[in-house]
């Protein structure tokens, strides 16, 4: 605590604006263009989209307990050949032989059948409530997996526009730069016709001039590859990123980070559920299952024929069906079916559901020392930048300082061109690289809350 009292006091004492506490306040306008980002990523959206369809397979896996109600119907017309071969029968008085050989029916005539089922699950060892728990803990933790994503987004968006106004800023310096040029130059020009400076002199600051047109050059390649890069995330036109203003100022966290709320570490601790809900889904396969089933049919056979031969006289007999229906007719019932052996493969499958749950556990004390290895370099780079500002506030004073002396200096006659253009260059690497440790120290604050899971949490606006 001492040691961030004294980085903000000196921060204070040395005028610079600074973001305190564990937030980042953002302008409205800023945070408008993260919400447009956000809501224009398509790989978060197919993210999402993916936790729906897991959402989708969940309730199938639980609708497996509402009955089911199938109906049927058919018809069909028949013509088939019935053969008996039967012992035969010798009447005591006559000795006459019935029933010798084959007797051949020829049959003929129309089928109709129709009817509705209805089966329902009474038990299933478990199988289907901790199947639809896995998944539902398997959606929770992707849907988790989201927030890096954001976060991401969130980063790259803050990041650009930092980068625009760090543009901003060298362009305002060379735009300085500028115009003490031309004065000097003008002041040259006057020394030259009255004798009192050689064309040395104007050429030296002609060439600082060209220099400081190659930079503006290179200043608006990057305008445009920003502007570019900021549509394609959020969509939007060059009025609506110029829109955008905010003071570009330190981000200063307060001591106590940790990586508790990350939401990695959530996530699989979610995915461990799903693993413990699905081995107990493989344990209840080693159960019975238990089902009900209820049954309303119809059936009808008409306008059927058949034709044989009759025993004794050997005359040709032909019989005529009408019809014949069995209506109604019900079946009401349950039916137990138990695997109870059925090789391995349900103890391979259970062996394997406890490896992945093992390995969830390896994964997540894994990801734990790496967070906080990560966390802690994080935040050695962001304590490290904001010294750097601190050093670089002071170097800029004193190269304006040398610049305010070069002038008079040069304008005294007491020192060449050369030193005078010295000083020009060194006010504005000093000033541009203050901006650009401002730049980095604060995408290097972002990335460490982003690293304590607490970004988006964070973000306040002013």
């Amino acid at each position: 605590m001492k040691k961030l009292f004294i980085t903000i006091l000196m921060l204070c004492f040395l005028g610079l604006p600074i973001l305190q506490a564990q937030e980042v306040r953002i302008s409205k306008t800023l945070m408008q263009a993260i919400d447009a980002a956000i809501s224009q990523s398509t790989d978060l959206t197919n993210h999402y989209l993916e936790t729906d369809k897991m959402e989708l397979e969940r309730k199938s896996v639980l609708s497996k307990y509402i009955p089911t109600v199938s109906a049927n119907a058919m018809y069909g017309y028949f013509n088939n050949t019935l053969s008996l071969d039967i012992p035969a029968l010798t009447l005591p008085l006559t000795g006459i032989n019935l029933f010798s050989g084959d007797q051949k029916f020829d049959n003929n005539g129309n089928l109709l059948l129709g009817g509705v089922t209805a089966k329902a699950i009474l038990f299933s060892g478990g199988q289907i409530l901790n199947g639809a728990k896995a998944l539902d803990a398997k959606k929770k933790g992707t849907a988790l997996m989201a927030e890096p994503k954001k976060d991401a987004i969130i980063k790259d968006v803050i990041n650009s526009f930092d980068q625009i106004r760090l543009l901003n800023e060298a362009k305002k310096l060379i735009d300085e730069s500028e115009v003490r040029l031309k004065k000097e130059t003008e002041r040259v020009e006057k020394a030259i016709a009255n004798g009192l400076a050689i064309p040395y002199d104007r050429d030296k600051i002609k060439l600082a001039m060209l220099e400081l047109s190659s930079k503006r050059f290179e200043i608006e390649g990057k305008y445009k590859v920003l502007y570019q890069k900021i549509a394609m995330i959020t969509h939007y036109n060059e009025k609506q990123i110029d829109s955008v203003v905010y003071d570009l100022e330190p981000i200063v966290l307060t001591n106590g980070l940790n990586t508790e709320n990350r939401s990695e570490l959530k996530a699989l601790a979610q995915f461990k559920n799903a693993y413990e809900y699905a081995l107990k889904k493989e344990k209840g396969s080693l159960l019975p299952n238990l089902g009900a089933f209820g049954n309303y049919s119809y059936a009808s056979v008409f306008d059927a024929r058949s034709s044989f031969s009759g025993p004794i006289t050997g005359n040709n007999y032909k019989m005529k069906l009408n019809s014949a229906t069995l209506s109604p007719s019900f079946v009401v019932g349950v039916a137990l079916k138990w695997d109870i052996f059925s090789g391995f493969e349900r103890k391979h499958k259970i062996d394997e559901a406890k490896i992945n749950i093992r390995q969830i556990e390896n994964q997540i004390s894994d990801s734990k020392e790496k967070m906080q290895l990560q966390l802690q370099n994080n935040n050695v780079q962001y304590e490290t930048l904001l010294k750097q500002i601190e050093v670089a506030d002071q170097r800029e004073k004193i190269a304006k300082n040398n610049l305010n002396m070069a002038q008079k200096q040069y304008s005294a006659g007491l020192i060449n061109v050369t030193e005078r253009l010295a000083a020009e260059i060194d006010i504005y690497q000093v000033s541009l690289s203050k901006i650009t440790n401002i730049v980095e120290q604060r995408k290097m604050a972002i990335e460490t809350l982003s690293s304590t899971g607490n970004l988006q949490n964070a973000i306040q606006v002013k």
